[in-house]
């Protein structure tokens, strides 16, 4: 990952986890829904690392939301 995009990869995360509580799950129930280990969710949350389109969509199945609402960092 390119430190130049290190913050957006923290917001995608922060949305993960705000996604993912509003739905009151751990990270190993999400990790369970989505088909990856639990420490990769982790990873996810803290943004460390990137996400395949295949996750990204799952995760917004699985979260009841959107591409674009997972997407929508706030300031």
């Amino acid at each position: 990952m390119k430190k130049e995009y290190k913050g957006l990869y923290e917001k995608f995360g922060l949305n993960v986890v705000y996604y993912r509580k509003r739905e009151r799950m751990t990270q190993l129930q999400l990790a369970e829904l989505v088909d990856i280990d639990r420490s990769h969710i982790s990873a996810i949350e803290l943004g460390n690392v990137g996400v395949s389109m295949d996750v990204i969509f799952k995760l917004c199945e699985v979260l009841k939301i959107t591409p674009k609402e997972l997407f929508d960092f706030k300031d």
